[in-house]
């Protein structure tokens, strides 16, 4: 199963959707086409990618249940939008994105790097996050983060800033077995003293963390 195929299944019924960045729009594609949502919007940046979508989605589009919109993230997108997923793109992007509209009703979010500062991001601007994970697909982990624009969520400590709250005998300790590998790796290459001593301590955090010492 390939990552967009992962990736739909954290995404929830819904009145109506919007896929932001949305490339080939195969993800809004799963929501119509399994009657997940009664609307859609995709949007791009991208005149061009956005062209990709339109033409997967061409009979949704006639058929009036979806619409294309060119615009910079949520620009364009009515804030009573039920759910809105933004994906593939780097963490600070999608903080960048955020800030320059407002937190959605509902999210499903999938960076593809700094997922901690997201995270912060996040907790600092009253968001819930209720579900918090990790998948593997074609030997990569993606993270995702699911929540709402406010209320109760999962609580996070230093650790679960980090890692999230995915399974550690699945794919979380996957991605973090890996990530053990990489910063063994980088002490062998004779960093200096305080990179040195920063790595050691990721590693003695990933280790309490599998061991569940930390949580």
């Amino acid at each position: 199963m390939g990552r967009i195929d992962k990736l739909c299944k954290y995404l929830s019924p819904c009145a109506s959707f919007a896929d932001i960045g949305c490339d080939h729009g195969y993800c809004t594609q799963y929501m119509l086409k399994n009657n997940l949502c009664q609307s859609a919007v995709v949007s791009d940046v991208s005149e061009k990618c956005l062209q990709k979508a339109e033409r997967l989605l061409k009979n949704y589009i006639e058929a009036g249940k979806c619409k294309p919109v060119c615009c910079y993230g949520l620009e364009k997108i009515e804030p009573s939008t039920d759910l809105v997923l933004i994906a593939g793109m780097g963490g600070e992007e999608i903080i960048s994105i955020l800030k320059s509209a407002y937190i959605p009703e509902n999210f499903v979010l999938q960076p593809m790097r700094n997922v901690r500062k997201l995270r912060e991001y996040l907790l600092q601007s009253g968001a819930a996050i209720t579900r918090d994970d990790v998948f593997e697909s074609g030997g990569k982990y993606y993270f995702v983060i699911c929540g709402r624009r406010n209320g109760r969520g999962l609580t996070y400590s230093g650790a679960r800033l980090e890692f999230g709250y995915g399974d550690p005998a699945g794919d979380l300790g996957g991605y973090l077995m890996e990530e053990l590998a990489k910063k063994r790796g980088y002490l062998t290459r004779d960093p200096g003293p305080g990179q040195r001593a920063a790595i050691i301590q990721d590693i003695k955090s990933i280790e309490e963390f599998l061991k569940g010492e930390i949580s």
